[in-house]
């Protein structure tokens, strides 16, 4: 995702996956934890028997809250997530006598998971319940922010997405001497490089502050670019107009996002006063230094601030996802002619 692409939020059904596919996302864990199998069983709480080993209803009872699932899906939502236990059972089984469990990736991988689950229901347990967002705090934000609501403006765009490893300084000086984006492809097609067409809009609310001043400083038609790994994408800025956002119809957005920001400041005050009290001692920095340049670092999105919800009516065409590390040429978004 990058500073172009904005998270949508989508609501969604529950969905029962596979029963194979299930049981192979869990294999690792479950065999990490086969030790915790023993547990004293009560009578009528066994489901199925899988080579000896039980199934229980807790069990099931764990996967259907899990899957969230509704009253009228339950008798058969219950009956797919069952036969997924007995085969993530089998695999766990099998697991074991090949001493998968033993493997020190995968004894890695569940104490990593193990402490993620702990420290989250830790930090679930300090949170407790956050009030929810007052109506005046949702209007004193609508208010503050007019960029993303009341004076939103909507940046349409044209791209054309090549391999990096086509972006030369032949191209760059053809987009330099180009009046269009049609100019670009004119000179990609004679070239024999390949590219793809794409159209997108995006709102000043889904984009970093500083590329919405940016895009709105450029005149329509200009040409700039922007690098995101293996990919490069040759942008023309067609229009920019106004698409405000009331606030009735922002009040929902506005409302999940401080309530999500409440829950970070809560958190973060938590880790802040652990650090405190804590005894942190780096005791070999140049072993640190090492691992973080052997270890590849995947590409970071670039997203919009902190402060700026999601707030557009209905969720805009997906965007190509950009690195942090976004690089432009001379007539790119860091220094436009």
């Amino acid at each position: 995702m990058n500073h172009l692409h904005k998270a949508c939020l989508i609501a969604h059904k529950p969905v029962f996956y596979p029963r194979l596919l299930c049981a192979a996302l869990v294999l690792l864990t479950a065999a990490g934890l086969s030790a915790c199998g023993d547990k004293e069983k009560k009578p009528g709480q066994s489901l199925v028997s899988v080579n000896g080993e039980e199934i229980t209803v807790l069990q099931l009872n764990e996967e259907m809250q899990r899957a969230n699932v509704q009253g009228s899906q339950q008798e058969a939502a219950s009956k797919q997530l069952l036969e997924s236990l007995i085969d993530r059972q089998l695999l766990q089984n099998e697991a074991a006598k090949e001493k998968v469990d033993r493997d020190p990736k995968v004894v890695q991988a569940v104490e990593r998971a193990k402490a993620l689950i702990v420290a989250q229901a830790y930090m679930q347990k300090r949170i407790g319940t956050i009030a929810r967002p007052t109506k005046e705090e949702v209007e004193d934000y609508f208010k503050k922010n007019p960029q993303f609501f009341s004076q939103r403006k909507q940046f349409d765009m044209k791209e054309l997405v090549i391999a990096s490893a086509d972006m030369n300084d032949q191209l760059k000086a053809a987009m330099d001497t180009a009046k269009s984006l049609e100019d670009v492809a004119s000179w990609l097609d004679a070239n024999k490089v390949k590219y793809a067409r794409t159209q997108l809009s995006r709102t000043s609310a889904d984009l970093a502050p500083e590329l919405s001043t940016k895009l709105l400083a450029m005149p329509k038609g200009q040409l700039f670019i922007i690098r995101e790994g293996d990919r490069t994408l040759l942008i023309s800025l067609s229009d920019v107009r106004d698409n405000p956002v009331s606030l009735a119809l922002a009040t929902p957005q506005i409302e999940q996002f401080l309530f999500n920001k409440k829950n970070k400041d809560t958190a973060d005050a938590e880790l802040k006063r652990l650090r405190a009290a804590a005894k942190i001692e780096y005791l070999n920095k140049d072993a640190i230094g090492k691992a973080a340049a052997s270890t590849p670092v995947a590409s970071v999105p670039v997203v919009a601030a902190a402060s700026a919800p999601v707030s557009a009516p209905e969720p805009a065409a997906p965007a190509p996802a950009a690195s942090a590390s976004t690089e432009s040429n001379d007539r790119g978004v860091a220094g436009l002619k």
